[in-house]
């Protein structure tokens, strides 16, 4: 998996144990350089340390060095002794790497409440240096999960004037996602060299066009951190009309990583592309989306292979959009099942039967002839959710 990796950046992980051994649950991708940093975190009002933390150390320096990231412990809702063990667990990190503390920035993941086992974290650093270089981007994903069936990865090659450059990023969260803002925990490495104000603007813009369009169970986490770090170590230089190009780049790594939350969302089987077109606004049209995708009954009517349109219509009508009933229309899979305000006489059931087999499914909804337009990714519910939440802590 080295082939993955920037130039410029080494990976390790390693096992602290936080939660239960046998398992790595530290990971950390380090730069060589000084690298512009960019990062977005929850808005949920219980912010965890490590998003307090980090979000200090944006506020103060342009530059970072590299992204710390455990799992097993939230470190959320810890109080001023959470702030204070997640600078140690730097200022430990740094005396190993031979940093300064102020170079790291934290994330956290696991159950909230839980301060950071210093004695463990201490334990865990020399590993965690001596493994410096030895992991590839597989290793660090799968280092960073809770609940989450497989790691999250992906990359993105670039060409600048004959300069190779390369993006890649990882992601954990499988439950407790809607983003806003940020997704559960997230980072992107990049050998560009970018301005720190051009990357970390690049990152409010496509935040909102990748994780703010998923949902799994409608729950916004108070550990959302998505961090990213462009070291320059591939010598392309990207600025002006090049920027786009590298933005573009980056919405389709999030997307892709935006996309592999709701495939494995808890107990999820299936993930739905709800595509609202034709409402008075984009506001209207994501009001549409975001509340037929956090329906209730249409997740477990999809959970259930059940082409049950009425459900999808009851969620349109109370979503606050504005439209005319007799102007909305519905397509699943492609086939048509309402249609101008009234069903169609489709034989649907047979028509639909092998199409809601499979994972992604797409939810079609026209509200009339306005220039609004959004589209929401989400995974349906089952039985494994409740089973999976149910015995979180156990």
């Amino acid at each position: 998996m080295s082939t993955q990796i920037p130039k410029g950046f080494r990976l390790a992980v390693a096992e602290a144990a936080f939660k239960k051994a046998g398992r790595n649950d530290l990971a950390l991708a380090l730069s060589d350089f000084p690298a512009a940093s960019a990062g977005v975190f929850t808005t949920n009002l219980f912010k965890a340390a490590p998003v307090l933390v980090g979000r200090g150390l944006l506020d103060e320096r342009r530059f970072a060095r590299a992204v710390l990231i455990n799992s097993g412990q939230a470190n959320a809702c810890t109080g001023p002794e959470g702030i204070a063990r997640c600078k140690e667990s730097l200022a430990l990190t740094a005396s190993a790497l031979g940093l300064e503390a102020a170079d790291i920035l934290p994330a956290s993941t696991g159950v909230i409440g839980v301060q950071i086992n210093l004695e463990a974290f201490a334990g865990a650093v020399p590993k965690l240096a001596q493994n410096l270089g030895k992991a590839g981007i597989e290793d660090f994903a799968a280092a960073i999960m809770t609940t989450d069936a497989f790691p999250k990865f992906c990359a993105e090659r670039l060409d600048f004037s004959g300069k190779k450059v390369l993006l890649a990023g990882v992601a954990k969260g499988a439950g407790m996602i809607c983003p806003n803002m940020a997704t559960m925990l997230s980072a992107v490495f990049c050998d560009a060299e970018v301005r720190a104000d051009d990357w970390r603007a690049m990152f409010k813009r496509t935040v909102d066009r990748s994780f703010n369009r998923v949902t799994v169970d409608d729950d916004t986490s108070t550990n959302d951190t998505l961090y990213g770090l462009a070291n320059g170590a591939s010598g392309a230089k990207v600025e002006g009309n090049a920027l786009h190009k590298l933005e573009e780049a980056l919405v389709r790594v999030l997307e892709d990583l935006a996309y592999k939350l709701v495939q494995d969302g808890e107990g999820a089987t299936k993930v739905m592309h709800i595509r609202v077109r034709g409402a008075v606004s984009r506001e209207d049209a994501e009001a549409a989306a975001r509340t037929v995708g956090r329906s209730q009954l249409v997740k477990t009517a999809m959970y259930g292979r059940d082409a049950n349109w009425g459900r999808v219509i009851c969620a349109l009508g109370r979503s606050g959009a504005d439209f005319i009933p007799e102007e909305v229309s519905f397509s699943l899979c492609g086939v048509t099942l309402f249609k101008d305000g009234q069903p169609t006489d489709t034989n649907f059931d047979a028509l639909l039967k092998d199409a809601l087999e499979k994972r992604d499914l797409a939810l079609d909804i026209s509200l009339g002839g306005g220039p609004g337009e959004y589209l929401l990714l989400a995974s349906d519910l089952g039985h494994e959710y409740v089973s999976l939440n149910a015995d979180y802590r156990s």
